[in-house]
């Protein structure tokens, strides 16, 4: 299907009711009715699924020393075990536990099949870009743009936004996976992570959990600041690993790879350690408020 056409076509024939036309015609979308999602969302709180980034032969983000998808792996294990000790009766499920990739919307499909209360997936940043450069026999060559002293933690909630310079790139790099998948057309409805017109489906997203994933970004970012980190905020960003889970859905990025001391803060145990310990803590937050609700 093509996305613009269809777009155009639905608009001007039902007008309201293209969001439920385009979000069905997407197969990670999660089709179970209203009243039952608000059956689920007064439930205890019970499981949280855990998304470390990337992985296999998409390595997202390159450090000095690393990669993002083996740094997110390794925190994400052990936020696994922090939850599951610090929260008797909630149970952590990881979309992956070993280096193999999953596709976007499998992984948000794996919190949507259990039921989770809360997704988060777990991401590096980075400030480094591409830029390619004429040499002086006329041939182009890539060459990679350093910007070490960028700092700091951001968490994203799905949203449609604008995609102005570095928001675009930030939307365009962590979606970028998509073309790696077989049939990512089909499986996203004709999304192309490298047509920033195409991002407008982000726009027609049932927003049913935008408060709650708004709020539960706002307490990680919280606890991020209280041990002295660097405060990018809450933004809404297009991510199409976030547009399809049934329930509050953040992605949090937990420092800066392409920046030597974030990179070797994020690597080491303590820090790995102090970063458990903000997202144990910010859960611990938000099943506080939402089961005084």
């Amino acid at each position: 299907m093509n996305l613009k056409k269809s777009t155009k076509l639905i608009l001007s024939i039902i007008g309201i009711a293209a969001p439920a036309f385009l979000i069905a015609n997407f197969s990670g979308y999660d089709k179970s009715s209203t009243a039952a999602k608000e059956v689920a969302s007064n439930k205890s709180f019970k499981m949280v699924v855990i998304d470390p980034g990337h992985g296999g032969s998409l390595p997202g983000a390159q450090g000095r020393i690393t990669a993002e998808k083996d740094i997110v792996l390794q925190v994400s294990k052990k936020l696994k075990i922090a939850l599951e000790k610090e929260l008797p009766g909630v149970k952590a499920l990881l979309t992956r536990d070993t280096d193999v990739d999953v596709p976007f919307h499998e992984r948000s499909n794996i919190a949507n099949r259990n039921h989770a209360d809360l997704f988060i997936s777990i991401h590096c940043n980075s400030a480094d870009s591409d830029q390619r450069i004429r040499g002086k026999n006329g041939r182009y060559t890539t060459r990679v743009v350093r910007r070490p002293d960028v700092s700091g933690t951001e968490t994203f909630v799905c949203g449609y936004n604008r995609l102005q310079r570095g928001e675009s790139d930030v939307a365009m790099r962590e979606n970028a996976d998509i073309l790696m998948e077989d049939n990512y057309q089909e499986n996203y409805g004709g999304f192309d992570p490298k047509d920033p017109s195409s991002y407008i489906v982000f726009s027609l997203m049932k927003r049913t959990y935008r408060e709650k994933s708004i709020k539960f970004a706002s307490y990680i970012q919280q606890e991020y600041v209280n041990k002295g980190r660097g405060n990018r905020g809450v933004q809404e960003l297009s991510l199409a690993v976030l547009a399809f889970a049934s329930m509050p859905a953040v992605l949090t990025e937990i420092g800066f790879i392409s920046n030597p001391d974030e990179e070797k803060y994020m690597v080491s145990d303590a820090g790995q350690e102090e970063i458990v310990n903000n997202l144990v803590d910010a859960i611990k937050r938000y099943k506080t408020a939402q089961e005084a609700l």
